[in-house]
Order: structure tokens, then C-alpha cells, then sequence
């Protein structure tokens, strides 16, 4: 190809500020999507409808300017000539993106800054703009050396798209969604040859965290940086969680800014139409937590919304709190309140406990096989009588089924009277259902929760149970959090708030520790009000954790009675998360030589061991009771003086 002069742009400046300013920087979200909800069937060209109907195309965008976007992306996705010639408009490609530029640029004149935050306007909103990028993706066929179609054919198709993008006036490019390397290179090139205009490239990854060719994301973020991209980062096809750990990786590999617009989760077939549920609510926060590994530019691709833009402007703005509100003139934007939620200590008797520092105890129960309810409230009566403050039901263990644990704690609850902490997973519910189930735990006077992401199915007898993880523990908790100031998580009142004390789980043993420091404070930052340690086995391990991550939550730690030397056995080798030290299992090795009671006694020794240890640095501790046998726990609870003695 011939390589002409680069041309220089005017309104270039704009996008070139964002990427120099050094600050985080909001992305509009999907176009198809709201072009979709409008009543534009899947079959028509959404590119086309930049001529047919601009005022549809324009009024989206100044939608997404009204939510914070500072970055507009044009309808141009696949406005290349090869995808055009399946609507016979491939002689219109330099016309149509042209258009669809012009009518970003339109929506971007129209924004002003808020006459309070003038003072502190940054350099690249005078005017009144905010940043129109040319949208570009894959040319939808297979190039070389995968297809027919050379690396210069390839080239010459995105050209046309990029003249065209740059008549109608765009401040930078951002390419999207490729999974081929070559095939992102191949429009970059088209665009130096073009202009000095930054690009933004992005690539796309499956559910495994690699492209569809097997790419690794250390490995896509090194060539994309090789190719001379001014920031370079991933977006589409999966939700914020995988692309979290993918980007984590490019993290470490690159120096450039990273950008993050993930899909709004995995899409539910419904019919003929793919139905994207991560709320807005979920979006925001893990766009938080990719600003934390080093995203400087957030947003949202399928299934996003203007309501998922304005949730992840206010996380950026919880970091930036200068940062100027950009809004349309003449156009509304309203938001529902927040209820102020109940006090800790007005919500249950844990959390009263809880909120006034004092010690709490509470006695792990596992729900039985069958459906018998004395299983449950038989050792629950035993534990009230003894003065526990709470019964702790757990959700089918190690994926095995069992009573559910919600039915359990209303069954305990209304029979024998004492408070219940339910141990409610996010596996096996969608988030629809999760909603529907704390409000009918709230309704029927459920007030405790412990907030797991819950084992993966094939732990258990049934590995071809099918898994649904619609969110994990960290976005459930911060749904439980908007239930507690009486919005759902799209931002629709309930009614009065809800009164939960929400728990989490930590392992203070993990072996990945910084992950598990990270999800520990995004857990708190979410709403969190107390943490439950998996069993410590080594109270050294639970101290460093909680110095290196000092949590302004009480904590409450696991203590695990060890009754047999199978079962310290079983801990030490077949439960994840739970790290016994090889001297605690010879202790109990040399007790069971001296028989079964020995054992135990050495078992319970251990325990109370545990909670000497661990006293000066926890709130509580969390006993469990193995195979309903409250006895042992309480034994441990009283000689360690926290239970009065019978």
C-alpha cells in the first residue's frame, strides 16, 4: 500500500488529554442494545441506521453523555465494507461512518460542564466536548493465515472505514473485539497511515481467559504494545469477573494505560433473544476493582445500559471526587433515593453485639439428608439452653443436597427461638432468585446472613450437575448492601430497607494471600459487617492476615473441634481451604494410639488452644459442631470461659 502523509486533527486534542491527564475515564456502553429495546429487530444493519434514522442513533448517544460517559464510541462497529456487503451497502462505507461520526460529535457538542464544578474542569472539556472515538471492529472473515483474505486486503477494507470516521471529526479510535492479533494490527496500521489520532485497541477473551485462537492475555497485552496502540485493553464477550483476571495479567506485563468494557455478564438465552442480567450495581463495583489493577478507561459493551454507565461514573467518582458532571442541556436525569438503612445494632441481637463490641458466640450446624426437622432443632434447642447467641445453618456443604439451609434457620427460628446465621452460597441461583430469596428471608424475620460464593458442583456426588454463578460472594454482598437502603439492584425501591447483618467468609490460609487480601477488602468495601475465618488450625496465619489487611470489621474465627484422627485427616487433605500443620495431625495420631476419647480430649484441647491464641485480636468465635454434636463445642465454649459452665 501507499503510505500517504498522516493526517493531523483538530479535535484530536480531546481524547489526547484523557490518556495524558493520568486519571480514570468513563466509556458510553452498548449501542445495539438500546437500539434493540427501541424496537430495531436484529435483522435490520444498525450501522445503516446512522442515515435512516440519525435522530434514534444521536439521541442514545446524548443518553450515555447524561450518565457520565466521557467517551463516545461511534455506531460503527461493523460499518466496514466486507460486513456492509451483506446489505448490499458496501459502496456506502466512507458515507456511513462519516455520518455515524458526525452524529457523535453532534451529541458531544451538545454537553456542558455543571456551573459548580467549572473550577476544576480539566484542559480537554473547554469547549464543551467530550471525546468521540471511531468505533472498529473485526472485518467478520478469516484472514491470513487462517482465510483467504491477505494481511494488505485486510488493511485496504478498514482504510475506507477510517477515512471515513475521520471526515465526520473523531478525537482518537478504539478497536474492538477482535480475537485475531493479526487482524487488530491490520486496522491499526490503517490507522497510522491515516492520521496521529490515539487508538485505543481491545481485544476479546472466552470464559478461560484466552481468545478463540488459545491467545493468553499476558501474551495479547505484549502485541498489542508492540503494534504501537496508545492504550490497549479487553472487552465483550464475557462479564467483569473473568475479564478482572485477565486483565490482572496484562497488568503485569505492560506499562500502558489498560481500558475494560466487559459485557453486562453471561447472556441467558430466553427464546430468541439474549438477556444480559449483571446489574448496574455489580458493574460498578467490579469496574472499582479494575481501576485497582490499573484500568484507566471502564465501561461496558453487550447488555450495558445507560444506567450501568451512570453506577460505574460514581465509582470513578468515589475516587475522583472533583471530577466534572457532564449532562445534556434540557434533559432530565433522575435517580432513586437511598433509604437510609437500620443501624447495626437494631437489626438482630448478633448485630447488636456486633455494633457495641462484645464477645459473640455462635454453634455451626450442617442440615441433615432427610427432611426429619428434629435434626436441627433438637441440637438448636441444646445450644440456646447453653447461652449461644447464634445457630450458624450451612448451605449443602461440599455441593452435597441437604435441607436448605434458609427453610432450616425459619424452621429453628419459629420452634425453638433463638437467632439463626444462614450460610446463603451464590451457586445455584441466578440473581433473580437470590432477590427473591432474601426478600422472602426478610419477610419472614431471616435477619443473619453468611455470604458465600459456595463450592463448585463437581466437589460433590453429582458431577454432572449443571452450575449457574450469575455473581459471587463479593457481588452478593453488595446486593445485600442495597437491600439494607431499600433499593434491589436496579435501582428500584423495595419498600422499606431490609435489616440484615451480613457476614463473609475469609481464608486466612489461602495460598494465593494477596487475592484473598483483595477480595477480603472488596468484600468490606460492599458492605460487609462481620467475617467468619475458615477453621484456624495456626492462629500465627490468622494474625499476619488480619495485620496486613487491618479490617474495620469484627471478626469472628472458625474454631473446629477435632474428634478423631480421621478427622483431622479428612481437614488436612481433602477440604479446600483448610490448612491443619503437620504437628497438630502427629499430636492427634500419638492421642489415638490411647483410643477414641483420647482423641477427642486432644481434639478439644486443640480448640482450646485456638481461641487462647486468637482472643486479643477477634470479636468472637464460630464453633462447629461435627455431625450435629453440640456437645463438643460446648464443651470447648465453657472451659474456655466464654459459656458459663452448666
Amino acid at each position: 500500500m501507499a503510505s500517504p502523509k498522516p493526517r493531523l486533527h483538530a479535535r484530536g486534542r480531546h481524547m489526547k488529554s484523557l490518556l495524558q491527564d493520568n486519571r480514570v475515564h468513563v466509556f458510553d456502553g452498548a449501542m445495539g442494545t438500546l437500539l434493540y429495546s427501541r424496537g430495531v429487530f436484529v435483522n435490520v444493519c444498525y450501522d445503516e441506521l446512522n442515515l435512516s434514522r440519525p435522530e434514534l442513533v444521536r439521541g442514545i448517544h446524548e443518553e450515555y453523555i447524561n450518565a457520565g460517559a466521557e467517551i463516545l464510541e461511534t455506531n460503527t462497529f461493523g460499518a466496514n465494507p466486507v460486513k456492509l456487503s451483506s446489505f448490499g451497502l458496501e459502496d456506502r462505507t466512507e458515507e456511513i461512518n462519516e455520518q455515524a461520526a458526525r452524529l457523535a460529535v453532534e451529541a458531544s457538542s451538545k454537553a456542558e460542564v455543571s456551573e459548580l464544578t467549572k473550577a476544576n474542569v480539566p484542559e480537554y472539556f473547554s469547549g464543551g466536548t467530550v471525546a468521540v472515538a471511531g468505533a472498529l471492529g473485526p472485518l467478520g472473515i478469516r484472514i491470513e493465515p487462517w482465510g483467504p483474505t491477505s494481511l494488505d486486503e485486510a488493511e485496504a477494507y478498514f482504510a475506507r472505514q477510517v477515512d471515513g470516521l475521520l471526515e465526520g471529526g473523531v478525537d482518537g479510535f478504539v478497536l474492538e473485539t477482535f480475537s485475531d492479533i493479526s487482524e487488530l494490527q491490520c486496522a491499526l496500521r490503517a490507522i497510522r497511515l491515516a492520521c496521529e489520532l490515539p487508538v485505543i485497541a481491545q481485544m476479546t477473551v472466552g470464559p478461560d481467559g484466552k481468545t478463540s485462537f488459545g491467545t493468553e492475555p499476558a501474551h495479547l497485552a505484549q502485541a498489542m504494545e508492540d503494534s504501537g496502540a496508545d492504550v490497549i485493553g479487553l472487552n465483550c464477550s464475557v462479564g467483569p469477573a473473568v475479564m478482572l483476571d485477565a486483565l490482572e495479567d496484562m497488568a503485569e506485563v505492560t506499562q500502558l494505560p489498560l481500558s475494560a468494557q466487559p459485557n453486562a455478564g453471561l447472556p441467558r438465552k430466553v427464546r430468541d433473544r439474549k438477556i444480559y442480567l449483571a446489574s448496574p450495581e455489580y458493574m460498578a463495583q467490579y469496574a472499582r476493582r479494575m481501576i485497582d489493577v490499573g484500568v484507566r478507561f471502564v465501561g461496558g459493551c453487550c447488555g450495558t445500559t445507560p444506567d450501568h454507565t451512570r453506577r460505574m461514573r460514581d465509582s470513578v467518582a468515589a475516587l475522583q471526587p472533583k471530577h466534572p458532571v457532564v449532562t445534556i442541556r434540557d434533559r432530565a436525569n433522575s435517580s432513586h433515593s437511598v433509604i437510609n438503612s437500620v443501624p447495626l445494632e437494631g437489626r438482630s441481637a448478633w448485630g447488636r453485639k456486633l455494633a457495641r463490641g462484645e464477645q459473640i458466640a455462635s454453634v455451626e450446624i450442617i442440615p441433615p439428608h432427610s427432611w426429619d426437622a428434629s435434626a436441627v432443632t433438637s441440637p438448636a434447642r441444646e445450644l440456646k439452653v447453653s447461652g449461644v447467641d447464634a445457630v450458624s445453618i450451612v448451605e449443602s456443604p461440599r455441593s452435597r443436597s441437604r435441607m436448605g439451609a434458609l427453610s432450616a434457620a425459619l424452621i429453628v427460628e419459629r420452634e425453638v427461638g433463638i437467632e439463626t446465621i444462614v450460610h446463603y452460597t451464590c451457586r445455584d441461583k441466578n440473581m433473580l432468585g437470590m432477590i427473591s430469596d432474601l426478600l422472602g428471608a426478610a419477610a419472614a424475620g431471616i435477619r443473619n446472613v453468611l455470604v458465600v460464593s459456595g463450592d463448585p458442583p463437581v466437589m460433590g456426588p453429582y458431577p454432572d450437575t449443571t452450575v449457574v454463578f450469575d455473581i459471587d460472594s463479593i457481588g452478593l454482598t453488595n446486593v445485600v448492601q442495597g437491600l439494607n437502603q431499600g433499593i434491589d439492584p436496579g435501582g428500584n425501591t423495595i419498600g422499606a430497607p431490609t435489616e440484615f447483618v451480613q457476614g463473609v467468609a475469609i481464608n486466612h490460609g489461602a495460598v494465593d494471600q494477596e487475592r484473598e487480601r483483595s477480595r477480603f477488602k472488596y468484600k468490606i468495601e460492599a458492605g460487609a459487617n462481620f467475617a467468619i475465618t475458615q477453621p484456624v488450625f495456626s492462629p500465627e496465619a490468622l494474625e499476619q492476615f488480619l495485620d496486613a489487611t487491618t479490617p474495620e470489621i469484627p471478626i469472628v474465627a472458625g474454631i473446629w473441634p477435632l474428634t478423631t484422627l480421621r478427622n483431622v485427616e479428612f481437614l488436612a487433605n481433602e477440604v479446600p481451604g483448610v490448612h491443619v500443620p503437620t504437628e497438630l495431625v502427629d499430636r492427634m495420631k500419638r492421642a489415638q494410639l490411647s483410643g477414641a476419647d483420647a482423641a477427642l480430649e486432644e481434639g478439644i484441647a486443640i480448640a482450646l488452644e485456638m481461641i487462647n491464641a486468637t482472643q486479643g485480636f477477634v470479636q468472637g468465635f464460630h464453633l462447629t459442631a461435627p455431625n450435629r454434636k453440640v456437645q463438643v463445642a460446648l464443651k470447648v465454649l465453657r472451659e474456655s470461659g466464654i459459656l458459663a459452665t452448666a
